[in-house]
């Protein structure tokens, strides 16, 4: 079997996290089975569609390194095939036009509420003789189009990830909407699952991969492949991705969408990274640290879980903090340098920007980490308590004070880790103070805190804008 697979967001929204694990799962299926990967864009819901989301969707996939191998099917560009589709299920006997108003339908599920049953369609005009359709024409009503679900029907198939699944008929809630009200005598705009089966025959698409909340869209559709004697593809149903509560990922849990968490300093490695872990378990002897590229050929969906993967900031975190403590100096100030020019600071030049990186990549966790250690360094800082605690030490103007004056007779531009080092030996001899003392009066000069990268290597870089003196002669 030729393997074909395919992503099919919508565009009513930006490229949300569980979208993309899917994304990811199709992809890297496609890989392993050196088979294809397509996007379809789901945009048949017009009113909410909108061009902003559908970039979104594609530069969030291609910032993940996730890349389609043809064009995308736009669904909306299909819409009369799809509608001439309904047509055939009509004249088939497998669908049939519905004329129930919303009230009807309303009162209906009010009765079904108090009975405590189940919402479920009664299939009240399944049957409509042609002069009661009449009737319902000549009052202008606009038929909705359903197919046919038998509640004695049982639907099977072998999930890739579930195993042997098997659905009644009469838990599909009555026979199916496939097309939206319109006069009589045209069609409505088709519905979900109906241009989904559509589109998948259309594309040829041999696996379905989704998330598990399609289960029962799948058993729908599947008895829309068997009326329309199409080729039913192979389902997988992924798990969900749920919140620290147990509850599904929601926009109540704050950042859900890939834009956000790229905005917030995640990296694109370290995000593929994660996702293809929610849900995913990985083999004995591999390491959770990867690239996604390097498992395509051990990605299998024996070792996707049943059970809800549960989102956890921790690992998220970890994962990006070893991508940012892989990278090397010149690729870590690559993807700072733009984040600094927003804030207009200027690199005195690019060996100053690697030293800088070097000092503040270690304890870096996002990349928007290094925004905040560098500020220091560009912007004279508040003074913090604990720094304000330091400078109000009475040894600490004479400490400050003996440094400045041998600061005035070396060369900013030049000035080095050994003459630092020698700087604050002299100043703990002739203050007569403990070491620690100067350290301290020093940094909390410098950076305002006491907290903070290592003090010499930071004194030298910032030595180079010759802002150790101006911010020295603050506090003397």
């Amino acid at each position: 079997m030729t393997v074909r697979v395919r992503l099919a967001p919508s565009p009513t929204g930006t490229l949300h996290l569980g979208t993309a694990r899917t994304a990811l799962f199709n992809w890297l299926f496609a890989k392993k089975e050196g088979g294809t990967f397509l996007l379809r864009i789901e945009d048949t819901d017009i009113e909410r569609s909108k061009e902003e989301f559908k970039k979104n969707i594609f530069d969030g996939l291609q910032w993940l390194g996730i890349n389609w191998d043809e064009s995308p099917t736009i669904q909306s560009e299909r819409i009369n095939e799809h509608k001439q589709i309904i047509k055939t299920l009509i004249e088939k006997g497998f669908a049939y036009k519905c004329y129930a108003s919303e009230d009807e339908l309303d009162e209906m599920r009010e009765t079904q509420k108090r009975n405590g049953l189940a919402p479920r369609y009664d299939n009240r005009h399944r049957n409509l003789t042609p002069q009661k359709e009449s009737e319902f024409i000549n009052a202008g009503r606009e038929p909705v189009i359903r197919f046919k679900i038998s509640d004695q029907k049982l639907i099977s198939w072998n999930d890739l990830i579930r195993g042997e699944m098997t659905w009644s008929g009469k838990d599909l809630g009555g026979d199916m909407v496939i097309a939206r009200r319109a006069p009589a005598d045209s069609i409505g705009d088709p519905l979900y699952n109906l241009v989904v089966v559509a589109d998948d025959s259309a594309m040829q698409i041999s696996h379905v991969i989704r998330g598990e909340d399609h289960l029962a869209n799948t058993a729908k559709q599947i008895l829309l492949y068997e009326a329309l004697d199409l080729n039913i593809p192979v389902f997988a149903h992924t798990p969900l991705i749920l919140n620290s509560e147990g509850k599904k990922l929601s926009k109540r849990d704050g950042v859900t969408s890939i834009s956000e968490f790229k905005k917030m300093g995640y990296t694109s490695e370290a995000m593929a990274n994660y996702m293809t872990l929610l849900g995913w378990s990985v083999p004995e002897g591999v390491n959770e640290r990867f690239n996604i590229s390097d498992i395509t050929e051990i990605f299998s969906f024996k070792k996707v879980n049943k059970a809800s993967a549960k989102f956890d900031w921790d690992k998220l975190n970890w994962l990006n903090s070893q991508v940012i403590h892989e990278m090397s100096a010149e690729a870590l100030l690559k993807k700072l340098d733009p984040l600094f020019k927003e804030n207009n600071w200027s690199l005195p030049n690019q060996e100053w920007g690697t030293n800088l990186v070097n000092l503040i990549g270690p304890s870096m966790v996002l990349i928007n980490d290094g925004v905040d250690q560098a500020k220091p360094f560009f912007e004279e800082p508040e003074l913090s308590h604990d720094g304000k605690d330091q400078l109000e030490i009475k040894e600490s103007k004479m400490i400050l004070n003996f440094i400045l004056k041998k600061l005035e007779n070396l060369d900013a531009e030049i000035f080095t880790k050994d003459q630092a080092l020698d700087l604050i030996n002299q100043a703990t001899k002739n203050c007569k103070v403990k070491k620690g003392l100067v350290m301290k009066s020093l940094r909390a000069a410098l950076f305002g805190t006491l907290k903070g990268p290592d003090l010499i290597q930071s004194w030298v870089l910032l030595s180079r804008f010759s802002k150790d003196r101006s911010r020295i002669r603050r506090f003397i």
